[in-house]
This record gives structure tokens, sequence and C-alpha cells, in this order.
């Protein structure tokens, strides 16, 4: 259980998450994921980091009993703090990375593959942000990188998901395949991206990133803030004390 990095082929980096039962990680793991691809970027030999996670979907956001556990704000500040660190980690790394999605891939997860280069999906995934069903607000910066605004506006607003082969049309996911080929069609376009030479890789990635129109740590730290006023409020604890009381996974 945990994160852990291993190199499948010359030049890539993988990086797989794995915190059962739907990987909804707690504060220490978003910052080890975080260190994990900052680690995998700056090795020399990598020229690409894929990402990927292990058991029934991607990624659930954060672990809201984590935060149901602190009867006051430290807990929320640390996760604030922390999905910032790994989200900015993906968009940072000195080399692209690939995303490998399977099943829900629902709040931080969006965090974390709207920063990806590119994203891989299996056609069982499905994308979201139900952050207004869990008290909180975010990761909409992350989401416009996705779909067109006004899409990304009305999934937010009411925590509905798109399908792969929805974003695939929108051009956000570079490729749809059977979940059982999901890692070895990520690792595919890796090792293409791999082939190439490494310091123009790195110095692609860093172009690119240079001309982005939003600085995406700058507006998702703007979203944190509300999220911040929303439990000073005390709407966010009553939001997210509901949260899995209906039965099933948002």
């Amino acid at each position: 259980m945990g994160v852990s990095t291993s190199r499948p082929d010359k030049g890539v980096a993988l990086v797989t998450v794995d915190f059962p039962p739907v990987n909804a990680l707690p504060v220490q793991g978003w910052y080890e994921l975080a260190d994990a691809l900052r680690t995998a970027g700056r090795d020399p030999e990598i020229r690409c980091v894929v990402l990927a996670a292990e058991g029934r979907g991607f990624n659930a956001g954060v672990d809201i009993k984590e935060l149901q556990r602190d009867p006051g704000h430290d807990a929320l500040v640390a996760v604030n703090h922390a999905c910032a660190e790994a989200f900015a980690a993906v968009y940072d790394c000195e080399v692209p990375v690939v995303a490998a999605v399977g099943g829900f891939c629902l709040g931080g997860g969006i965090g974390l593959v709207g920063n990806a280069d590119a994203i891989v999906a299996a056609d069982d995934a499905v994308f979201g942000l139900p952050e207004l069903d869990r008290g909180a607000l975010g990761a909409a910066t992350h989401l416009a990188r996705l779909v067109p605004q006004h899409l990304m506006r009305a999934l937010y607003y009411t925590s509905r998901t798109v399908t792969a082969r929805e974003l695939h049309a929108h051009g956000s996911v570079w490729k749809v395949v059977p979940r059982e080929e999901l890692l070895a069609s990520a690792k595919e376009l890796a090792g293409e991206i791999a082939a190439k030479d490494g310091t123009l890789v790195r110095l692609a990635k860093a172009a690119v990133n240079g001309i982005d129109p939003v600085d995406v740590r700058r507006s998702y730290r703007f979203e944190q803030g509300f999220t911040f006023e929303a439990a000073l409020a005390g709407v966010a604890d009553r939001v997210r004390d509901t949260f899995g009381r209906s039965g099933g996974e948002r």
C-alpha cells in the first residue's frame, strides 16, 4: 500500500498509487505521490512518467474520514497544501506525465489528470468533481483543461461525471482501451515520448508549460480559499457529514 516507483521500460518511470479500498488519499499519501513524481522527473535517465493506480479506480480524491476525525481545521489546511503539492508535482515534473486512468477518477483525481500531459483511459473510466456533494470546492481549474467552459460549469454544479469516450471526443483523452490493455497502452505512448532526445523533451515540457494561458497553481489555490470559507461558515461540515449515507461511491 502507498506509492511505488518502477522502471518498466528504458526512459520510462511508472509511479503507482495503491491506497485501498478506493484510492482516497490521506494527507501523507498526497505528499508521497508528489515526492515520487518529482524524484522521477529529476532522474536524468527518465524521459517520461506514467502515473497509474491499483484497485477499483484511479483516484477517489481526499480521505473524507481523515477530515471528519479533526474537530478543527488543521486537517483541512493540511490536505489543501498536500493536494496543491501533488497537483503541482504532476504539472512541474521535468518530463511529460502520462496518466493511465481506469475506473473512477474523482475530486483530486481530476487535479492529477488535468495537470498531466496526456491521458490514456480504460473504457470503464469516468471523470467528475463531486466537490459540492462533499462540502468542498476546487479543481475546476483542472476540469477546465479537460472539457469546454460551459460543460465544465454544468459538471461542476451538478457533480455529474463524464466517460472516457466523451473526453476522447473533446480531445483531452489520447486513447480509450479495454481495461486489461490500459497500462500497456499508457507505456506505449510513454515509450514513444521517451525515444526522443532527453534534453529536448525537458525543454519541450518547460516550453509548453510556459505558454499556458492559466497559471494552474495560482488558480487552484484561489479555489481552495473558497473551500476554507465554506469550512469556516459551517456549510462544509454540514454537507460532508451526509457523505456516504445514501450508499455507493461518488
